[in-house]
């Protein structure tokens, strides 16, 4: 598996670990290798633990990528998006265990999955698109409004305002916060608790439940495709 995510599968629970850089930027390349990941956990019918290094998620897509043309932000934007979609769609449960900030996109990989576990601490997590100057995408909009709490969606999406961990549970980003030591074992046994399901009615389920949300991303990614290029 590639260096970015690293692989790790014990007892039908595979963790993915992101490392890139300070901020763990994702990357076209990070994305590549998301996918390759979720490939690999499907074939092994695993739960899925996503998380990052001590003290941060992901600080967003790689600025770098992201300024150096319109047709490289579309692509990346819409491989991101594309990304989000899959996570919501997975066959399987996924976790992601949060080891600190979340930011832009590393906040939108929370509002992507089944369950979401933060720590206490004092750590940044939300949408900072509008404080950067960035008109927030559609897909963007259309997910942050399906899984946030409607206050904190105008507050998060329209002002960029960010949450700390606690508060980032009311907002909608996270499930649950623990101590940093303790995120690691928390994750851990949640995947055991979600083993416990039906992994098929999960599947259908999920795909009922979002069955609107996934047609509304698949509009918006077309119209960001449009918009953004």
């Amino acid at each position: 598996m590639s260096e970015l995510i690293s692989y790790h599968l014990d007892d039908g629970i595979a963790t993915l670990t992101l490392s890139n850089g300070k901020v763990n930027a994702i990357s076209p390349d990070v994305i590549a290798a998301f996918n390759s990941a979720l490939d690999r956990a499907s074939a092994d019918r695993a739960i899925v633990i996503i998380t990052g290094q001590p003290g941060i998620l992901s600080g967003g897509y790689d600025l770098k990528v992201m300024t150096a043309g319109p047709k490289e932000a579309v692509s990346l934007v819409t491989a991101g998006s594309t990304l989000a979609r899959r996570l919501l769609s997975h066959p399987f449960p996924v976790i992601v265990a949060c080891p600190g900030h979340a930011v832009a996109k590393g906040a939108f990989l929370l509002l992507s999955v089944d369950y979401r576990i933060g720590v206490d601490g004092p750590f940044s997590i939300g949408l900072n698109e509008v404080q950067i100057g960035m008109t927030m995408h559609h897909a963007g909009i259309e997910l942050a409004r399906d899984r946030l709490r409607r206050s904190a969606f105008q507050r998060s999406v329209i002002n960029g305002e960010m949450f700390n961990p606690r508060d980032a549970v009311d907002a909608g980003f996270l499930d649950k916060v623990v101590a940093a030591d303790a995120l690691k074992d928390a994750a851990l046994a949640a995947a055991q608790a979600l083993k416990k399901i039906n992994m098929n009615a999960h599947k259908n389920t999920k795909l009922k439940v979002r069955k609107e949300l996934l047609e509304t991303l698949d509009n918006a990614i077309i119209l960001d495709q449009e918009h953004l290029g």
